[in-house]
């Protein structure tokens, strides 16, 4: 049997990954100057139900590319073959799934590059720029209504005023409609298009534009982000600084805020030394809201990005403290299966290095239809009704990207 080989080679530095995206299947990470897109499959596994699977994907695929022959005239982060990969947030939803394209297209800063697995491979034509999406996508209606929703936050509230939680996450669906079938490119393009700063993602149906970096690893050095504690931006700079400045001193936000981050310090000082945490939060200030944001540094011991992915999910800013009592809240409370919504979403490639972040602010494709996600920290001092009104303004993204409306005083203001 001839071995399958894996060849990477150089394109212009003109070259643009993002040009070249096809308009449904592809496979899309992308965040300012760097960016991947990916299609065709060369090998894939489902790592099934369990703690374990972000372990057994790692082991299968380690055991996959021991077989492969590389050829790799780049040799820079993100070349050779690559497998991507979107793991479910609960445990026992046995979703999860890593892919290893036929095709990538990668570009960072100057350097760009093509990896073909197989023989015939060929560039797709040039992608159309994203059009801006029409008005029409009809809002069909959420998993659970706003009123039962806003119950269980209360109940989610007073699981931590009476000391069986720290802090839970509890998240909200809505579904939207359009005429005609959703084309993934035109919207992932948008996203992309829209918010530099996050990662625009495409995988497996699912898109998005997520802020959060879960993990990287990259010659040794790892770097994890953590955000938690949301508030809108501002109409104006004045007022953008005033809300800001408020949530920069929220009691409420900034004990959320330590319990995510503690959730990712832990694991890490496992698995890493010389851990370097910033001294205090910042602003992460995107188009429509702005996070507290840590980051945390260190350098890995002998590891793979998948592992470190597996320790560190689920994290306080999706799941909550402690993280087994949280995780039976919300699936008590919810209401809802989330899939791969707060799940981890990325790549790795041959040597153990990659990036991952969590999947939010995004969407589920299905035909004419796509399904929204956004979700709230519940703490001691949470409002529901400001709760709802933080989903509804982390939905703008996915809302704008699909022409639907945003409800009227839901927005930043």
């Amino acid at each position: 049997m001839t071995a399958l080989i894996a060849r990477t080679r150089p394109l212009p530095s003109w070259f643009d990954p993002l040009q070249h995206v096809p308009a449904q299947g592809a496979v899309v990470w992308a965040r300012e100057q760097r960016s991947l897109v990916a299609w065709g499959e060369a090998w894939r596994t489902d790592p099934g139900a369990g703690d374990g699977r972000f372990h057994t994907a790692a082991g299968r695929l380690r055991s996959w590319l021991a077989r492969l022959t590389v050829d790799d005239r780049v040799e820079a982060w993100g070349t050779g073959p690559l497998a991507f990969g979107s793991f479910t947030f609960d445990p026992d939803d046995p979703s999860s799934l890593l892919v290893v394209p036929a095709v990538v297209l990668g570009r960072d800063g100057d350097t760009a590059w093509i990896t073909t697995l197989g023989e015939g491979q060929r560039l797709p034509g040039r992608a159309p720029a994203p059009p801006v999406p029409a008005a029409g996508a009809r809002r069909l209606g959420s998993s659970v209504d706003d009123a039962a929703w806003l119950e269980s936050v209360a109940r989610a509230r007073q699981c931590v005023v009476d000391g069986v939680l720290d802090k839970v996450v509890l998240a909200r669906d809505v579904v939207l409609e359009r005429d005609e079938p959703v084309v993934s490119r035109d919207v992932v393009l948008s996203l992309a298009r829209a918010y530099p700063d996050c990662f625009a993602f495409a995988f497996d149906g699912m898109v998005g534009a997520t802020p959060e970096l879960l993990v990287r690893l990259r010659s040794g050095a790892v770097e994890s982000v953590v955000l938690a504690g949301s508030a809108p931006r501002g109409e104006t700079r004045d007022g953008d600084e005033r809300m800001g400045e408020r949530l920069l001193a929220s009691a409420k936000d900034r004990r959320e805020h330590e319990l995510a981050l503690r959730t990712v310090r832990e694991p890490l000082e496992r698995l890493c030394e010389g851990i370097e945490v910033d001294p205090t939060p910042s602003l992460l200030r995107l188009g429509y809201v702005q996070h507290l944001c840590t980051r945390v540094r260190a350098r890995a011991r002998r590891t793979c990005v998948l592992e470190l992915a597996g320790a560190l999910h689920p994290t306080a800013a999706v799941c909550g403290v402690p993280t087994d009592k949280a995780l039976s809240a919300i699936r008590e409370l919810e209401r809802f299966e989330r899939g791969r919504y707060c799940g981890a979403v990325g790549w790795t490639d041959a040597r153990g290095d990659g990036e991952w972040g969590i999947a939010l602010r995004c969407a589920q494709l299905d035909g004419r239809r796509a399904r929204l996600f956004s979700g709230a920290g519940i703490v001691a001092g949470s409002d529901p009704h400001a709760e709802l009104r933080e989903t509804e303004i982390k939905l703008r993204p996915l809302l704008e990207a699909l022409g639907a409306e945003v409800r009227r005083g839901e927005h930043a203001s």
